[in-house]
């Protein structure tokens, strides 16, 4: 490999679950991870975990950290997350459970509501995750 060239990696975790479609639950391009948004999915049986925004915001966090056990990292190592809500209505609920994962130096975040999502989720959550020993200041 010429010192030009970027490695790219594809990571998959099966205990996040199978994709439904054509992309990768992650992609590692140098030092950078980048994770597809997971949903409230229940790994073994492919359904919602509940019907609330709470419990599928806790699964769809929970496939992430599957999806970055797998890369090697945890989530410490996000620094942007994007939150995708079928209705802002939700913001406040989601937020107690993004805020049980995330409880210091918090990633970046956006947070919108989207016309739908996938199977009808309430929520869906992705993620941008810097590989490698950080050190905060």
């Amino acid at each position: 490999m010429s010192s030009s060239q970027i490695v790219r990696r594809i990571i998959k975790s099966a205990a996040a679950g199978n994709p439904s479609g054509p992309y990768s639950q992650g992609v590692q391009v140098g030092q950078t991870l980048y994770l597809s948004g997971c949903l409230g999915l229940d790994p073994k049986t492919g359904q919602f975990v509940g019907e609330g925004v709470q419990e599928q915001a806790r699964q769809s966090l929970k496939n992430l950290g599957e999806v970055l056990k797998a890369a090697g990292a945890t989530y410490k190592n996000v620094v942007k997350t994007n939150v995708f809500l079928q209705d802002m209505n939700d913001f406040a609920a989601m937020n107690e459970v993004y805020a049980e994962i995330f409880t210091e130096r918090h990633p970046a975040r956006s947070t919108v509501q989207v016309a739908g999502l996938p199977k009808n989720a309430k929520v869906e959550i992705e993620a941008v995750a810097i590989l490698g020993d950080i050190q905060d200041e």
